[in-house]
């Protein structure tokens, strides 16, 4: 684990219930340039305790921790250090932790099988605000979008961007891009609670499940 000492480098918390793991991705980013790791605990608690001490770029979240989990965790830091880019990195390639992960406020979710340089690079841009899916979760995501399983019964088709106001498309767009509630305010000059407003009638309005949903939606449509 490096000191924190490299000027400009993004700082970084390693959250992960098995030390082994959690000690060697510590060990693997801290030789990453332009990185620094500034702890490793093993559980959500810790890691939102450690956020709000020591004010972390960006945090690498396990999801199956004891004490708190993992999307329990991004939502307590979502309020608690929004400033903080949380990526949730784990072995769990499943669609319902993902949606539960980014709709709690997550950049990100990747699997624990990247070589260290594409961990690196994953860091480098979640600072840099860009929202990531390991590639066969986003596959696997568009997928179920395009051809999702037969509901009974049948939804009503669902409605157009034109169902949406100018300012509900101007927050999709930015959770399209991956940005937080606090980011999505600032940009619009909107009260937190009033982009959570908007992006429940976004949803609602476009019959989306959750943020993931909004922001593929979002692509597929032409927002960004």
């Amino acid at each position: 684990m490096t000191a924190d000492s490299a000027a400009g480098a993004v700082r970084v918390l390693v959250v992960d219930d098995q030390e082994l793991v959690r000690e060697g991705i510590a060990s693997l980013l801290g030789i990453q340039p332009g990185i620094t790791v500034i702890g490793a605990v093993p559980d959500g608690r810790q890691a939102v305790e450690a956020a709000v001490a020591h004010h972390p770029d960006v945090v690498l979240m396990d999801v199956r921790m004891p004490v708190m989990d993992g999307v329990t965790a991004v939502a307590e830091l979502a309020d608690r250090a929004p400033d903080c880019k949380v990526i949730m990195l784990t072995t769990f390639d499943d669609d319902e932790y993902v949606g539960r992960a980014l709709g709690a406020g997550a950049i990100g979710y990747l699997l624990k099988n990247l070589p260290s340089a594409e961990l690196a690079a994953a860091v480098r841009l979640a600072h840099a605000g860009v929202a990531q899916l390991d590639a066969a979760v986003a596959r696997r995501l568009a997928a179920g979008l395009s051809h999702p399983a037969p509901p009974a019964p049948a939804p009503a088709p669902a409605p157009a961007l034109s169902a949406l106001t100018e300012r509900e498309t101007d927050v999709l767009r930015l959770i399209a891009t991956g940005s937080t509630n606090r980011e999505i305010a600032g940009r619009l000059f909107l009260s937190e609670g009033t982009v959570k407003n908007h992006i429940s009638r976004v949803l609602s309005r476009l019959g989306l499940r959750d943020r993931t949903h909004a922001a593929i939606y979002a692509r597929d449509h032409g927002l960004l």
